[in-house]
């Protein structure tokens, strides 16, 4: 079985929240992921977990054939809008809906991690992807690199326990795990890099409107409370206020490579 059915019901509840607030968070990773590639020779790109769009937009920038893929349909409604020369569809990441040797590029940003069977998807990546493809996955750094990991720990406590063995958010950060896993996929892992991504907020209510509307928050919300939810973020969050009332939390992405 997919992961479509449970992400796209939990991502589905805040997303245009997602798309105002969330996803611009991102933009760091997104940026650079953009300008290695537009150092390359490829032409299509599939962005798999794209959400609402706003790396496809990016992509289209640099003159690609962009396709997103997303569990949500919701999501894949704002990034068409956004995005209106993509080409996006929902479905599950593993039981992509493409044939073989379709794409120059595969991007999972944040995303191969919610997949139910990783390996999986990225077995699917590599077959969508041309002989000559280039896989490029970005995950959380360590704990110990990511201020957001106290949110992430608050909201772990509202959820109900995982099954025994379940990996947490940051099991593929710990050395040599991405390495494994997309070579367990057939891939060969090449170059590692991290990249600075700070989580800004102007204010609380961005800052709860944008950390709220992800998929494990919304399961938190939806064994506990909305209230019980914005309180335990609150409270985790209240050590990176800003002098001016706003919240800076910093962040470390690992941006891997792999080639078939």
């Amino acid at each position: 079985m997919g992961s479509q059915k449970m992400q796209a019901q939990l991502w589905s509840i805040a997303a245009q929240d997602w798309a105002d607030y969330q996803e611009t968070t991102l933009l760091p990773v997104f940026e650079q992921i953009a300008h290695d590639f537009s150092q390359i020779p490829a032409r299509a790109l599939l962005d798999v977990g794209c959400g609402s769009g706003l790396f496809c937009q990016l992509a289209l920038q640099q003159g690609l054939n962009v396709s997103g893929l997303d569990a949500t349909a919701e999501l894949i409604t704002i990034a068409q809008r956004k995005a209106p020369n993509g080409h996006f569809t929902t479905g599950d990441m593993e039981e992509m809906p493409y044939p073989d040797h379709s794409f120059d590029l595969v991007t999972g940003i944040n995303s191969f991690q919610y997949a139910a069977s990783p390996v999986q998807a990225l077995k699917e990546a590599y077959r969508v992807l041309k002989p000559t493809g280039k896989l490029v996955v970005a995950i959380w750094g360590k704990a110990q690199e990511c201020q957001a990991a106290v949110y992430l720990k608050a909201l772990g406590a509202l959820m109900p326990p995982p099954p025994p063995g379940t990996p947490g958010p940051f099991a593929l950060s710990e050395d040599g795990a991405l390495e494994k896993l997309v070579g367990d996929a057939g891939f060969q892992p090449g170059m590692r890099q991290r990249v600075s991504c700070p989580f800004v907020y102007p204010d609380l209510h961005t800052a709860l409107k944008g950390l709220l509307s992800a998929g494990p928050a919304q399961r938190a919300i939806g064994n506990t409370s909305y209230e019980a939810a914005a309180e335990a973020v609150t409270n985790a969050i209240a050590p990176f206020r800003t002098e001016l009332g706003g919240y800076r939390m910093g962040n470390t992405f690992y941006i891997l490579e792999a080639t078939k």
